[in-house]
């Protein structure tokens, strides 16, 4: 499972939207929905926030 899946798995699990996700994050409403919509990726750092997030380890070569 990449880390978007793990994302959005959170997401569902916690019954929260996009929008809350994305305030838990610290990021935009817009960068939340394009991750979950496979419109972009995040990056290096990003991943690295949201592997801290998530509390797993995932690795950068499954994003």
């Amino acid at each position: 499972m990449n880390i978007i899946q793990e994302l959005e798995k959170y997401r569902l699990e916690h019954k929260i939207t996009q929008s809350k996700l994305a305030r838990e994050l610290g990021v935009a409403f817009a960068t939340v929905n394009r991750w979950l919509n496979g419109k972009c990726k995040p990056g290096k750092i990003q991943s690295y926030h949201l592997e801290k997030f998530l509390n797993k380890k995932i690795g950068y070569g499954k994003r």
